[in-house]
């Protein structure tokens, strides 16, 4: 009985240390994520308080004390040189939302072919998008500025908008779920039934991609909407700039009129807003993923 028992409490005691060393990864783990989450969070949320305070309170009140002036600080915003925040908030949709969509379907067709096809020089091909991947982009707006110039595409919407049709990070996200998502025997089977390529595209492979193109499409989008270099080079009306450089200007100006700074803080918020919607409504198509993935599992 003696010998019996001492092997079930020594059992019993690596399950209970396995479960205490367990117990203690995961409130590591916890502490750590929360953390990280107050890092990402924190300075939304001063430019939350912030932003309802007046340019008297800004710089004398406690910095995360919150005030009573959001809505008064929105209307002085919306009336400043007639409505020109909401222009370049409409621009910024312009750029962000059509770029994106034009850049996701680019991205989702070569991705197709880069995963799908064989031809000479594939390889290559792949090897030089990975390249691609690694240059930042901020290196390249200076070379667009002068390839836009020689067509006289400078300081208008399209100056802004073609460099960012092409994303090799995107060609290589659509690629890769390609590669894992679309089955190489349904493209078969319809090459059989004598669908031409393009049908097989945009009707098959396509909507098993979906998940995959929303992460591309909420990449790019968040991209072109925070993107200051490029239409920053490009541009010189105000009516054509978007919210980063249109926010840009107020504050510089704010070094010689400081109540502009509010200004600028409530334009930040409400320039943050349309991510967070976008996220929100976005976020479904990964939830219906996930979902469909334990299923086939």
């Amino acid at each position: 009985m003696t010998s019996m028992a001492t092997p079930l409490r020594t059992a019993g005691g690596i399950r209970r240390g396995d479960r205490s060393k367990r117990e203690r990864v995961s409130v590591a783990s916890t502490t750590i994520l929360l953390l990280g989450a107050l890092y990402c969070l924190f300075p939304v949320f001063w430019v939350l308080t912030a932003s309802t305070k007046d340019g008297s309170e800004l710089f004398s009140t406690f910095t995360l004390a919150p005030s009573t002036h959001l809505w008064d600080n929105i209307v002085q915003l919306t009336q400043y040189r007639d409505g020109l925040f909401w222009r370049w908030m409409l621009n910024t949709a312009l750029y962000a939302g059509l770029g994106a969509l034009v850049s996701t379907y680019v991205s989702a067709l070569s991705g197709y072919v880069l995963a799908k096809f064989t031809f000479p020089g594939k390889s290559t091909v792949f090897k030089v998008l990975l390249m691609g991947v690694l240059v930042p982009g901020v290196i390249l707006a200076i070379p667009q500025y002068f390839l836009m110039a020689q067509v006289g595409l400078t300081n208008t919407y399209w100056a802004v908008f073609l460099p960012q049709i092409i994303s090799p990070y995107g060609i290589y996200l659509a690629r890769i779920y390609t590669a894992a998502s679309v089955p190489t025997d349904v493209i078969e089977a319809a090459r059989t039934e004598g669908a031409g390529e393009m049908h097989i595209f945009s009707r098959i492979a396509m909507p098993m991609m979906l998940p995959g193109l929303v992460t591309i499409f909420l990449f790019q989008f968040v991209a072109v909407w925070n993107n200051f270099m490029l239409p920053y080079i490009m541009l010189g009306d105000d009516n054509l700039f978007p919210i980063t450089v249109g926010l840009n200007g107020l504050l510089n100006q704010g070094a010689t009129a400081p109540a502009l700074y509010t200004l600028v803080i409530t334009g930040a918020l409400l320039s943050v807003i349309p991510l967070i919607v976008l996220f929100l409504l976005l976020q479904r198509f990964w939830r219906v993923d996930l979902a469909a993935g334990a299923v086939k599992a």
